[in-house]
């Protein structure tokens, strides 16, 4: 009895040594970094290795609320939420219903589609803001259409960060629209065949069959185009670099200012934890709304 408890024991500690690899690298590149720069976010810490780290408290916090060009920041990231979210919940849904339909060739426009998807970030800014200067085929084809001069779409204070949104939603499209490709592929045709017969055809079987049931992908869209949207770097280090007078740095790009220009890691950690904060709570309401709407 004795052995046969100890080798149960023993059975249920063997899935633990598998995830133990696991757990030893997550700890190492995630866990402890997490909590080093948690720490970092209550003390004074340049990049110096031959100093330590001095408790101060929640001054680093007093500091950040009275940083003019973190609230701009703060805004140009809500107004980037606001800008690219809706979109990249709308338009893909639309695509998905469009190349979901049997037609000839359908399958080069979902290439098409989806190609913007596998090519960089890096390699889509440089293209695109070789097509945004002022002698660029945008401005080229503006020209030739009447217009006397080109429109300074990265050097404009008004511009820079629409501009910007423009690249993120045209690299998205694509992604988002495999997801509800396979939500809609998920629905069966025998519910739109008896749509049709109650006189629901066209759109209007959208309307009433796909949108209620694409509701839960439609909310997993949301909180991933709205944590990609509050975390967005790439596009703005190679097209603007937060200029032209910070109109589009966000606080991702701010937060990398601070920590690798400056050398202010403290600083840096305290900017992380808060935008840390604000996408566990946009998280948690985006949860929270698709729970009611399921329910």
């Amino acid at each position: 009895m004795v052995n046969k408890t100890k080798l149960d024991r023993q059975q249920k500690l063997i899935p633990y040594f598998f995830l133990l690899p696991a757990i030893i690298a997550l700890s190492v590149t995630i866990f402890f970094p997490a909590i080093q720069a948690f720490s970092l976010s209550f003390a004074q810490y340049e990049y110096d290795l031959t100093q330590m780290p001095q408790w101060v408290g929640l001054a680093n916090f007093q500091r950040l609320a009275g940083d003019r060009v973190f609230w701009q920041t703060i805004g140009n990231t809500l107004l980037y939420l606001v800008g690219v979210v809706p979109v990249l919940v709308i338009v893909p849904l639309i695509l998905a219903i469009v190349v979901n339909q049997k037609l000839r060739g359908i399958y080069w426009f979902r290439t098409a589609f989806y190609t913007p998807v596998v090519i960089s970030m890096v390699v889509a800014g440089i293209a695109w803001k070789a097509l945004y200067t002022n002698n660029g085929i945008i401005n080229q084809f503006l020209k030739q259409l009447g217009f006397s001069e080109g429109i300074p779409w990265l050097t404009s204070p008004e511009l820079a960060l629409w501009s910007v949104m423009l690249v993120t939603i045209w690299k998205g499209l694509g992604y988002y629209m495999v997801i509800y490709l396979a939500g809609l592929q998920s629905i069966s045709s025998e519910l739109y065949e008896a749509a049709a017969i109650d006189g629901s055809d066209g759109w209007q079987k959208h309307w009433d069959i796909t949108f209620p049931l694409m509701r839960p992908y439609l909310m997993l869209v949301a909180v991933i185009s709205a944590i990609s949207a509050t975390k967005v770097f790439e596009e703005i280090y190679v097209m603007t670099q937060g200029g032209p007078r910070n109109s589009s740095k966000t606080v991702v790009y701010y937060l990398y200012e601070r920590a690798f220009q400056d050398l202010d890691v403290s600083y840096a950690c305290t900017i992380g934890l808060v935008l840390f904060l604000g996408i566990l709570v946009l998280s948690i309401l985006n949860l929270r709304l698709s729970n009611r709407l399921s329910s």
